[in-house]
């Protein structure tokens, strides 16, 4: 067995992780000790359950609160603590607490995991990441028990905040209030959601770029990363809040919430069914790019879609591919195409799949959900619990691929070597 793991690319063993853990929440979250009596939850809605919460998604076709007991809701807790930091990551946090030298293995599985470029600092970078992860996620509870405290008891309120907490740093959307209800009992609640937008931002523009602006305060001393992923972000906060106001009658509270929930965290304030087309069609987009790479929310992140801007922008203008006096390597512009293009692919498949596994729909209620569950957003216009068996798989197929990204799952299966030989170049009409 040691040595079939030894042989498997870094790729493929994160996947092999996932799947895993996902299969173990689903025996767990079908034991009589996770199960509320008088409550018959079937197989494939525990897998949807198990698997929305490794992939921090936040769709559901069960709710968490009336079907799982207090033991089983700390299993879909435990599953997004997991989900959201790694399986890698999590592995070697637990050799770093058993005392225990770091292999090169999991070391190379932390770097693929938290998306880094070099095996420096990987270690203290997992370190810092646990850390980072617990304090927020601490106050987090701690202020969000401020809220929840007036409306339960004390310790049902404790186990709200820590869950919500948990939920929100990790993008993962999910809620245990009872009734699908999601956040909508706290739409007014001006404290809830300043709390709940600052746990999902800071979860979602990315380990790294926290590190980075803890070390330098100044914004010129930041990499050419954590500017593009600040930039990007609070410029798709603002126009998603512009945008989602002009289109529904949302308050501008509802509207900014939306907008930063949209990006891959799943959380509502209102009902997405009664929203117009137009404003369903905001939220696919942001849903589409999601949150930033090394972090814990899904999309094609806001780097690539930054990147793919500059090339457009350098093809019109003449200039470089750039951006804060920095040149982007056409590499990256590649990379960066390949992965919307193939997102783009996995979208219309599952699309046309669940057109035809659930017709009773509407495309764009279908489309809604198909981006909700590739991006990780986990947001919905409310027709996740009437989809039947076939449907649920597909939506679990693409909550996958979208948790550990399109090109990983492409490419786990190459394990050949790049071919050293080259053909003659000729070029073809483009346009």
């Amino acid at each position: 067995m040691k040595t079939f793991i030894k042989k498997q690319p870094p790729g493929r063993l994160i996947a092999m992780g996932f799947a895993m853990v996902i299969l173990i929440g689903t025996c767990l979250l079908l034991t009589p000790w996770s199960v509320r009596q008088g409550v018959t939850v079937k197989p494939v809605d525990a897998l949807f359950s198990a698997t929305s919460a490794v992939c921090v998604t936040g769709l559901v076709t069960i709710d968490t609160a009336d079907h799982f007991t207090v033991f089983g809701q700390a299993i879909m807790g435990l599953l997004i603590q997991i989900g959201g930091l790694g399986v890698s990551s999590v592995g070697v946090g637990l050799v770093i607490a058993a005392g225990k030298k770091v292999s090169f293995k999991s070391r190379t599985m932390a770097k693929e995991a938290l998306n880094v470029d070099n095996y420096k600092g990987v270690v203290k970078l997992v370190k810092a990441v646990l850390c980072m992860t617990l304090g927020f996620e601490l106050a987090g509870a701690l202020l969000s028990f401020l809220v929840f405290s007036r409306d339960y008891p004390f310790l049902h309120a404790v186990g709200i905040s820590v869950f919500h907490s948990v939920a929100s740093f990790n993008n993962a959307g999910l809620d245990i209030l009872g009734g699908l209800q999601n956040l909508i009992p706290y739409g007014d609640d001006m404290f809830l959601n300043i709390v709940t937008s600052a746990l999902v931002i800071v979860g979602g523009i990315g380990f790294p770029v926290i590190l980075d602006v803890a070390r330098n305060r100044s914004f010129k001393k930041l990499t050419l990363h954590s500017k593009v992923v600040l930039v990007t972000s609070g410029g798709l906060l603002l126009s998603g809040t512009l945008l989602l106001k002009l289109t529904d009658h949302l308050t501008w509270m509802q509207a900014f919430f939306h907008s930063m929930s949209a990006r891959t965290a799943g959380f509502s304030t209102c009902s997405l069914g009664e929203f117009s087309n137009a404003g369903l069609f905001v939220i696919m987009i942001l849903m589409f790019i999601g949150a930033s790479s090394g972090s814990t929310g899904g999309g094609v992140k806001t780097s690539t879609f930054f990147v793919l801007l500059q090339a457009i922008r350098s093809e019109f203008s003449k200039r470089r591919t750039g951006a804060f006096h920095r040149s982007i390597p056409r590499e990256n512009v590649f990379r960066a195409g390949m992965l919307v293009i193939t997102s783009m692919a996995l979208v219309c498949i599952g699309t046309f799949l669940m057109c035809v596994l659930a017709p009773q729909f509407d495309f764009v209620q279908i489309m809604f959900e198909v981006v909700s569950a590739f991006s990780t957003a986990g947001l919905s216009t409310g027709i996740t619990p009437e989809l039947g068996f076939a449907a649920k798989v597909v939506l679990i197929l693409i909550m996958f691929t979208g948790r550990l990204g399109v090109m990983t799952m492409v490419t786990i299966w190459v394990t050949r070597p790049e071919r050293q030989t080259r053909y003659t170049e000729e070029s073809v009409m483009i346009g």
